[in-house]
């Protein structure tokens, strides 16, 4: 059986009649795809429909993808190696992207046995990989000349995954009036040996500028790219390090859910309480009472979450991953499991052959063996 074939009959399974459902839940009542086990729910509460969803989804697809992966020395390079801003933006002029495949990613992800896809839309670097209006640092606007958003959120919606965008909220390398290390934690940006003429200090330094370039595009990802499962902030050490009521965050939340109802928002381990989900990373205390649902993160690379050379030919083999499924269930939480692309946005071979493992297991034991062996 040819792979779009096994892929096709897959969705079927996993969706419940495929195509009837997209046309139910597309057409007829605008629910979307990936919500459709939770159908009746959401025309009562779209949210908490989500919420519901996210309890039970189990495991995901996180991908870091950028300018970084060009370098192949983990997506904190800038950071860790104080690359200044002109040098880092002249990867720009090589960000081609000619092997990202949406289509591919997607089947794969499906494949794994995944429900949902998160994206690093913008990181800490903030080359964005969407057509933004509210900056000249974006993928369309390299040889790529590509929207690499749009291509996977098509696809996840097309095939019944989940969207997730992850966004550097508190952490910004390149705008201008981004947080800086005086008034900051000591860790926002790069702690060059000079000042760094690309950003503005002391009274010409502007936060509010920021925060509004940063709601605009996150309205823009929630306006331009529905439905989308969720907004995933990253950067927590920045604002968590002095007061974080200037971040103006709560409304940030506001936005999301008043764009998009059944959007949930997580900021790490929970900036103010309100979050609709937890995401700590790769563990969490078991001594704390877990009130809102969660989701642990955790790389096939051993080092770094974006493309690193060095850990070529030392990923996580089945058994390791499959190790790290039982480790989320048992908080309970879920798993987003991260894949770095090489430089082309090609899916790493070894990332590739894992995910197939780990989902023919999957298929082979059900759910309950793979939780339970």
């Amino acid at each position: 059986m040819d792979r779009r074939k096994f892929i096709e009959l897959s969705a079927l399974a996993t969706t419940g009649a495929f195509l009837m459902t997209n046309c139910i839940s597309l057409k007829g009542n605008n629910i979307p795809l990936y919500l459709s086990d939770v159908k009746d729910d959401y025309q009562k509460d779209p949210r908490k429909a989500s919420i519901d969803w996210f309890r039970d989804a189990r495991y995901g697809m996180f991908i870091h993808y950028g300018l970084y992966s060009i370098l192949g020395r983990h997506e904190w390079v800038m950071y860790n190696e104080q690359i200044h801003v002109a040098e880092y933006a002249k990867l720009k002029d090589e960000f081609t992207a000619e092997k990202f495949d949406a289509d591919f990613i997607t089947d794969l992800a499906l494949e794994a046995g995944m429900k949902y896809i998160n994206l690093t839309t913008r990181h800490h670097d903030s080359f964005c990989l969407w057509d933004t209006q509210f900056s000249d640092f974006k993928s369309t606007n390299s040889p790529a000349k590509r929207d690499l958003v749009a291509e996977l959120s098509e696809q996840c919606n097309k095939k019944g995954l989940a969207f997730f965008l992850y966004y550097s909220h508190g952490r910004d390398w390149q705008h201008p009036h981004a947080p800086n290390n005086d008034q900051w934690g000591g860790a926002a940006r790069p702690k060059y040996k000079t000042q760094e003429p690309y950003y503005k200090y002391g009274d010409e330094h502007n936060l509010d500028i920021y925060l509004e370039f940063m709601s605009n595009q996150v309205n823009e990802l929630l306006t331009n790219y529905a439905p989308i499962a969720g907004i995933w902030l990253d950067g927590f050490s920045t604002p968590a390090s002095g007061d974080r009521s200037k971040f103006k965050i709560q409304e940030l939340y506001d936005l999301v859910h008043s764009k998009q109802p059944q959007a949930l928002v997580s900021y790490k381990q929970g900036m103010l309480g309100t979050e609709d989900f937890l995401a700590p990373e790769r563990k969490y205390s078991k001594d704390e009472v877990i009130e809102k649902p969660l989701e642990i993160c955790d790389h096939l690379q051993r080092k770094g979450w974006g493309y690193t050379k060095s850990e070529d030919g030392n990923h996580k083999n089945k058994e390791e991953v499959i190790a790290m499924l039982q480790k989320a269930n048992s908080y309970p939480a879920n798993l987003l499991l991260n894949t770095g692309p090489l430089p082309s946005g090609e899916m790493h071979p070894e990332d590739v052959k894992v995910l197939r493992e780990v989902g023919a297991e999957i298929r082979n034991k059900g759910w309950d063996g793979i939780l339970k062996s």
